[in-house]
C-alpha cells in the first residue's frame, strides 16, 4: 500500500466524525456599532479562523428596532434597555454564525468580560474596548441562546453547511 493510500484510507474513515466534531457546536457573534466604525470586523474574524473556527454565516444590516427588541428581550425593563436599543441600532452591525468545538464557552472568552475594564489582555475587549456601554461584540452565552440568537438573525438558507479542509488538521 502507497503512503498516498493509507492517507486517504484513513483521512476518508474519519471524514465523518471529524465534521461532526467540527459542527459540534454553532455560536452567533454580533459585531456592534462601535466594533464596525472603527475597522474591527476583520480583525475579529481573523481571530475566530486562527483559533479554528469556521464561519457559516455573515451579514452586515442596519437592524430594525423588532430585531433588536427580540434579541435583547431578557433586558426589558432594565435601565439600560432602551439606551442599550439605540446604540445597537443607531448604525450597522456585522451579524455571524460560527461553528466549532466548545464555540459557545471558547468565543466567550475570546470576547472577554462584557466590562472591558475586567477584559484580559489578549481578549477582544480587553484590547480593543474602554467602557461596557462601548464594547464591540456581543456572543451567544449559552446553547439556548445561540439557537435563538442564530434563528432571530439568519434564515436556514443562509447558514452554510460546509467542510472546511483544515478540519482534520485542528480536530484529529
Amino acid at each position: 500500500m502507497t503512503l498516498e493510500e493509507i492517507f486517504d484510507q484513513s483521512s476518508s474513515s474519519k471524514l465523518s466524525t471529524l465534521n461532526m466534531a467540527g459542527a459540534s457546536e454553532r455560536t452567533f457573534i454580533m459585531v456592534k456599532p462601535d466594533g464596525v466604525q472603527r475597522g474591527l470586523v476583520g480583525d475579529i474574524i481573523r481571530r475566530f479562523e486562527q483559533r479554528g473556527y469556521k464561519l457559516v454565516a455573515l451579514k452586515m444590516i442596519q437592524a430594525p428596532k423588532a430585531l433588536l427588541e427580540s434579541h435583547y428581550e431578557e433586558h426589558k425593563g432594565k435601565k439600560f434597555y432602551e439606551p442599550l436599543l439605540t446604540y445597537i441600532g443607531s448604525g450597522p452591525v456585522v451579524a455571524m454564525v460560527w461553528e466549532g468545538l466548545n464555540v459557545i464557552s471558547v468565543g466567550r472568552k475570546m470576547l472577554g468580560a462584557t466590562d472591558p475594564a475586567k477584559s484580559e489582555p489578549g481578549t477582544i475587549r480587553g484590547d480593543y474596548a474602554i467602557v461596557t456601554g462601548r464594547n464591540i461584540v456581543h456572543g451567544s452565552d449559552s446553547e439556548n441562546a445561540a439557537k435563538r440568537e442564530i434563528d432571530l438573525w439568519f434564515r436556514p438558507d443562509e447558514v452554510s453547511n460546509w467542510l472546511h479542509t483544515a478540519e482534520r488538521w485542528i480536530y484529529e
